[in-house]
């Protein structure tokens, strides 16, 4: 019987264990559990510790602001990594760092479909990481840093530079991604000085157009706060309010918060009411901004999104043939970029009728152009952009899906059996989804280790895109028709109407 497999890291010792082929450690802390007097603030260096500390179970979720099932409360020390390598005793492996942030409302590390099995087997070291998210995260709180959650991410890419070499991991190599708020992180640490020399390249899916300013993230703040009965939007009188009650409390008011409209415009066709803030010093500036206007350096990056973006939300929530002409106008009003960008879309797709129009809008406003504009602006700012699109459709629920929202991620895994990965693609994976997610896998590695996925890189004049689909094809930029639209629109922070 082989021995379970140890490390020991800055902080101490760490015993994992072994599992299909691989080592993984598990509920790693890289900071202080952020509760008490650490509640709102920046992340506090992880404990130390002498002995050897068992690393087997996932740390506890921290507070979710959606409906993932991660059990009952386990505890506050939510600030912690697992880690799952091919050899602990190996050296020089490209790492990759996923940031499992959904909607700035959720960061379940111990989701099963960000299992490292597939990709530890082909040669990478895995790094998932929990952070803050929610109110805990993300509420503008005049006593307290902003973007905790960013901060959080940050101190685990620290963790990683200290420690990673011990699990075979190579600190020069590594590779910071996510997909939705995840790709927002990643997209967000790009332009955090902190931050960038902690990673070599980056991974971004669906690059979401979500950032507040502080004058609208105050208002939101402290509306949530007076929900709430707590005297000021303060770190100080929201301090002693349980944590999965303040996160519950966000989800109700995440539900409500189309009745805002005329105080908050654009934020509220979001459903997420809790952002980053461009706040001028922990975020400076929108991505998009800063690496258009030279003020932050260009990266590998391999961004995309997939062709129907919104369908999982149309579909999941229940509204999927049910929009009406109302709901087309008011998401044309509040999404299409202005003067003109309702009328154009109206030109642009002339037989569209309101369940398309929706659909579109609200797939290029929150995932589409913001990807694409990400790989143009990181190219502009000397970058090696890499753009893809997903096409292929989830064959769960008779194809409803589309390419949808998240169908990327199990994909890329390899977790085609975990229950979202079941969800989207079925119980028994045919050949096509096998070897799709072959080919997304293939393309992980080959950038997290070398920096080219193995297709044409993006750029400005040509646009070559890598179309995933049953039979995948390099092409000029799909999306024609939205990227006409949106043309001289980057993505702005949600403001005061």
């Amino acid at each position: 019987m082989h021995e379970e497999p140890k490390v020991r890291t800055a902080e101490g010792v760490v015993q994992g264990r072994r599992r299909r082929g691989h080592a993984v450690f598990r509920g790693i802390p890289y900071a202080l559990p952020p509760v008490g007097a650490l509640r709102f603030a920046a992340p506090a260096p992880p404990p130390r510790w002498d002995g050897t500390r068992q690393a087997t179970e996932f740390g506890p979720a921290v507070p979710l602001s959606l409906p993932v099932d991660v059990g009952p409360p386990q505890g506050t020390d939510w600030l912690t990594l697992n880690v799952g390598t091919p050899d602990p005793g190996a050296a020089g492996l490209p790492v990759l760092v996923w940031l499992p942030v959904g909607g700035y409302v959720s960061a379940a590390s111990s989701d099963p479909m960000y299992d490292p099995a597939v990709l530890a087997e082909a040669g990478l070291v895995v790094v998932t990481v929990n952070c803050r998210v929610g109110a805990e995260g993300f509420a503008f709180l005049d006593d307290a840093p902003p973007n905790r959650g960013f901060l959080d991410q940050i101190a685990a890419l620290e963790w990683v530079r200290r420690n990673i070499a011990a699990f075979g991991g190579d600190p020069g190599q590594v590779t910071v991604a996510g997909q939705s708020a995840g790709a927002g992180s990643v997209a967000a640490l790009l332009t955090m000085k902190p931050a960038r020399d902690l990673f070599r390249r980056a991974v971004a899916h669906s690059v979401p157009g979500l950032h507040s300013t502080p004058v609208l993230a105050r208002q939101v703040t402290a509306a949530l706060a007076d929900r709430l009965g707590a005297t000021a939007p303060t770190a100080a009188a929201l301090r002693d309010i349980d944590p999965w009650r303040l996160a519950a409390e966000l989800t109700s008011f995440n539900a409500g918060l189309h009745a805002h409209r005329e105080s908050w415009g654009r934020l509220t066709a979001t459903g997420t009411a809790l952002c980053p803030v461009v706040d001028g010093e922990v975020l400076p500036e929108t991505p998009w901004s800063a690496l258009t206007g030279g003020r932050a350096s260009g990266i590998e990056l391999l961004v995309g999104h997939t062709r129907d973006e919104f369908r999982l939300f149309s579909v999941m929530s229940g509204r999927r043939g049910t929009f009406t002409d109302h709901d087309a106008r008011t998401a044309l009003e509040l999404l299409a970029p202005r003067p003109r960008g309702a009328e154009a879309y109206r030109a642009a797709f002339p037989q569209a009728g309101p369940e398309e129009l929706v659909e579109t809008v609200y797939s290029d406003a929150l995932f589409r152009m913001p990807s694409q504009k990400l790989a143009e602006a990181n190219a502009a700012a000397g970058g090696t952009s890499y753009l893809f699109e997903l096409r292929w459709p989830a064959p769960a629920l008779g194809g409803t899906l589309g390419a949808c929202h998240s169908l990327d991620v199990p994909l890329a895994f390899g977790t085609l059996d975990s229950p979202v990965g079941a969800q989207l693609i079925g119980d028994e994976p045919g050949p096509e989804a096998v070897a799709l997610a072959h080919e997304l896998r293939e393309a992980w590695v080959r950038f997290v280790t070398t920096g080219d996925p193995g297709w044409a890189a993006y750029r400005p004049d040509r646009r070559l895109t890598r179309v995933l689909d049953a039979e995948s094809e390099t092409v000029p930029y799909p999306e024609q028709a939205s990227l006409r639209i949106w043309d001289g629109h980057s993505p702005t922070p949600f403001d005061l109407p």
